[in-house]
Parts: structure tokens; C-alpha cells; sequence
């Protein structure tokens, strides 16, 4: 058993975290190579999307919006309010299917190339670390160091740059919330008149400033749970970036008329030193890996100096390392994207079916029918509209299915302000005749102008029946 507990033992515990439970700083080494090239190109893409997005629109709406104080989310320039929230909710649905799907094919390619956390780290905060501190090994060296005159000044302009990058970064997060828009209110008017608009900017600029500048790799270790969802989503089929056993041992390089039969791994460490988690990821899979693909890079790079071939790490699958199979689409996989496609089907056609007025007709509580005259009965209405389009909308009501009349109270239409919502009462009057039992079908026809644009259903309460 001891000597079992002697191989186990490396993964006894999180590779930023010593035996004792104190954090292990991360001094990765900047990455080189064929796709980390990619990866900041991919990056610049994402980045040149996500600070341009808030400037695009459709119609006069952003093209994103997602202001939770409101209730009002714009996707793709269509409006969506609590009312569609089931939208919403079948959208998150589809979302975690899409996420099962994709990792159990591809694991977490995700979080090594399109990931924000990853991307504003290594892309940006990273590259501001090594432009201001040096390398991996200077900045190592730095911190073992007393607090002289020179580290003071680097250790600050450093934080100085990732306060102002956090604060960018803000910044435009508060434009997805608020609007482009009101984001530039909040910029250029007075102080005074947006005390909330500029402490929601300082707060969000701390807690960015946190996590890039303090807290780190330990929001992938630690916080995101889809590090440990990937341990249950992953099958042996699943792509991942994977260290070749089979040709990398044993570790280490043989002496010359030594007689040793040594794996391609010459035990550098290379794909230790620029890894962001601090993984050895020989070490087999573990939940820390965000598959950046920077120890494929490093080891790549070692191969081709040792005149031998690269792919040592690579991206592969368990079965692929162990029996030298292809990645091939499963049965699960299938199953997968077959609930996928359901749940996209079914999305589409409520996004297609969706209407533009929402309204809701309730006769007022607390008020029976009244007679009008000899010949007629009326009763009490109050209606609530929801317009969801980019023009205001002045709503008249006509009854559908019987012969009778609409009296709206106070003005002859309901005025319902654009992306806003009105509200009204109104007089439905029908004839003696028309009623034939206690309550009575009633559709409503809702117009702009000749327009019909909607037809709410609901009861006329009357004499007969008592």
C-alpha cells in the first residue's frame, strides 16, 4: 500500500496549492508557437467583438442588451421582456445541452480559446506583466527580492495598467447592462446626476482588477464549475489536449553507451513552466487544464530541437493515446445532438411565433355587469399592453364574435408608448339578445389603425343564468 500511495500522491491536491494549503504564485512562462499565434488571433477577433458589439444596432436598438434592473433584453435587435422569460428559460436549456454536447466531443476547447476569463488574462493582463516585469523567471526573481526602489516602481505601474484595463473593461461590461447609450451619459453629464451609473463602474472596475490582478487562475480552479462538470462529461472518446505516454516513457535522456531505452519526454519541464494552472499535464487529465494548448507549443518546440517528432502532447483522445483510435462521433454524442436539434426547433419556432403586443384583458374586479337601458348589458374592462416594437402604438378594441360595441374610458384609443407598456379601461356593451347563458365567450380584437394585431379571449359576465 505505501508504495501506492507513493504514485498516487501528485494528485492529491490542486497544483496552485501546497501541502499546507498556502497559495503557489504562478510565474507561467509566455507561450510561442504555431497555435498560440492562432489563439491571439482568435483573441483579437473576440476582443475587437466584445468592445465593438455596445456601438452596433438595429433599428435604433443595441444589437445586445441585457439590463436586469429593467427587465428588458435585447437580443439580435428584438425586444424581450418578462413575459418572455420562458423564452429565456428554454434558451438556457438548449445552452446546457450544447455544453454536454461540446465537451463530450471536444472537452474544454472552450476555455482555451474563446473563454473571457482566459482571453482577458493571457491576452491582456498577461502580455501587460511581461511588457512591464519581464519574463517568467525575472518575475520570479523580483519577488524574492527585498522591496527596492525598482520593484516598487514596476510592482506599481503594473497595477496602475491593470486598473486601467479593468476599468475599460467595465466600462464596456456596463454597456451590455445599460446601453452604449447611457454609458456615455454617465461619461460626459454631471457627477451628481449619475452617483449610481459611476459607482456601478467603480465596483465592477475593482472586482475585474481582483480577479486579473490577485485571484487569477484560481477563477478556473476554484470558482467556474465547469472544470469539475467536464469530469462527468468527458468519456474516453473526448477530445483533450493529452500527453502520449506510450511514446513519451520512460522520462529522461539517455547517456551515451548508457544502453537505456528512454521514451521521446526528456523531463524538461517546459509544459510545466508556461502552463497558466501550474499542471504537469503528463500527469494525465485533471480539472484544472483549460486546454490553452500552451504545453503543446513548448513541447512541440523542445521535439523539434531534439530532431524528433512533434504531437508528444497533442490534441487527442484517451482512446486515441491507449489504442491509437481516431476521434468518432458516438452513440451519446448522437443522442446529444439530436436533443440539440429538438430544443433548436422548438426555440425557433417560439422566437418565429413570438408576437410584437402582448396584452392581457381582465373585466375589473369588484364590478357586476350594468344595464343599459332596456336592451343592453355592459361590462368593465381593464387591459394591459406590452409593445415590444420601436414606434408607439395607438391601440383601439373592437369586438369579434358578437354584435356590440367598445367604449374606451377617458380617450378613444390606448396609447402605448414604444418598448414601453399602457394601460386602460373600457366599456364592452352587448346586446340582450347576444346573451344567452351566465358568462359569454368574448374575443377582442386588438388594432393599429385597420391593422389587427392581436385577439385576447375572455368572458362577458350577464343577466341570464342567475
Amino acid at each position: 500500500m505505501p508504495a501506492i500511495t507513493t504514485q498516487e500522491n501528485f494528485r492529491d491536491r490542486i497544483a496552485t496549492v501546497d501541502g499546507k494549503g498556502k497559495r503557489k504564485w504562478v510565474f507561467a512562462t509566455q507561450p510561442k508557437g504555431k497555435l498560440y499565434t492562432i489563439r491571439s488571433i482568435v483573441s483579437y477577433v473576440y476582443l475587437l467583438i466584445f468592445f465593438g458589439l455596445p456601438f452596433v444596432t438595429v433599428n435604433g436598438r443595441p444589437l445586445f442588451l441585457f439590463n436586469i434592473p429593467e427587465a428588458k433584453f435585447i437580443l439580435f435587435g428584438k425586444v424581450f421582456w418578462p413575459q418572455d422569460f420562458f423564452i429565456f428559460g428554454l434558451t438556457m436549456v438548449t445552452f446546457v445541452f450544447l455544453i454536454i454536447l461540446f465537451t463530450a466531443a471536444f472537452g474544454r476547447l472552450f476555455c482555451g480559446w474563446v473563454c473571457p476569463q482566459t482571453i482577458f488574462m493571457e491576452m491582456l493582463f498577461r502580455k501587460v506583466e511581461y511588457l512591464v516585469m519581464g519574463s517568467a523567471a525575472r518575475q520570479k526573481q523580483l519577488s524574492q527580492q527585498p522591496w527596492t526602489t525598482r520593484r516598487i516602481l514596476l510592482t506599481t505601474t503594473k497595477h496602475v495598467l491593470f486598473f486601467l484595463l479593468a476599468f475599460i473593461i467595465a466600462n464596456f461590461f456596463l454597456a451590455y447592462i445599460i446601453g452604449i447609450k447611457q454609458l456615455e451619459k454617465i461619461i460626459t453629464e454631471p457627477v451628481s446626476d449619475h452617483l449610481l451609473g459611476l459607482l456601478s463602474i467603480f465596483v465592477f472596475s475593482c472586482i475585474f482588477y481582483a480577479v486579473y490582478a490577485f485571484f487569477r487562475e484560481q477563477a478556473c480552479t476554484v470558482i467556474c464549475p465547469y472544470g469539475r462538470l467536464q469530469s462527468v462529461l468527458l468519456d474516453k472518446n473526448s477530445l483533450i489536449v493529452a500527453y502520449d505516454y506510450r511514446r513519451g516513457e520512460p522520462r529522461g535522456i539517455a547517456k551515451p553507451d548508457s544502453g537505456a531505452v528512454l521514451g521521446d519526454c526528456v523531463d524538461c519541464f517546459q509544459c510545466v513552466r508556461v502552463c497558466p494552472t501550474a499542471i504537469d499535464i503528463r500527469n494525465g487529465v485533471q480539472m484544472e487544464c483549460v486546454g490553452c494548448t500552451a504545453c503543446i507549443d513548448a513541447c512541440d518546440s523542445v521535439m523539434t530541437k531534439m530532431n524528433k517528432a512533434t504531437g508528444l502532447i497533442r490534441y487527442a483522445s484517451e482512446n486515441g493515446i491507449a489504442k491509437g483510435e481516431k476521434l468518432h462521433y458516438t452513440t451519446r454524442m448522437k443522442l446529444y445532438t439530436a436533443l440539440c436539434v429538438l430544443m433548436l426547433v422548438v426555440l425557433s419556432f417560439l422566437l418565429a411565433s413570438r408576437k410584437d403586443i402582448d396584452a392581457t384583458v381582465m373585466r375589473t374586479p369588484g364590478i357586476l355587469f350594468q344595464e343599459k337601458g332596456k336592451d343592453s348589458i355592459s361590462n368593465l374592462y381593464n387591459i394591459k399592453v406590452v409593445n415590444k416594437t420601436i414606434k408607439d402604438v395607438p391601440l383601439s378594441v373592437q369586438v369579434e364574435n358578437h354584435h356590440g360595441n367598445v367604449k374606451i374610458i377617458g380617450k378613444p384609443y390606448i396609447a402605448v408608448a414604444k418598448e414601453g407598456q399602457g394601460s386602460g379601461s373600457f366599456f364592452v356593451t352587448l346586446p340582450r339578445t347576444e346573451i344567452t347563458t351566465r358568462k359569454t365567450e368574448l374575443s377582442l380584437g386588438l388594432f393599429e389603425g385597420d391593422r389587427r394585431i392581436a385577439t385576447i379571449r375572455t368572458n362577458f359576465l350577464g343577466p341570464v343564468g342567475d
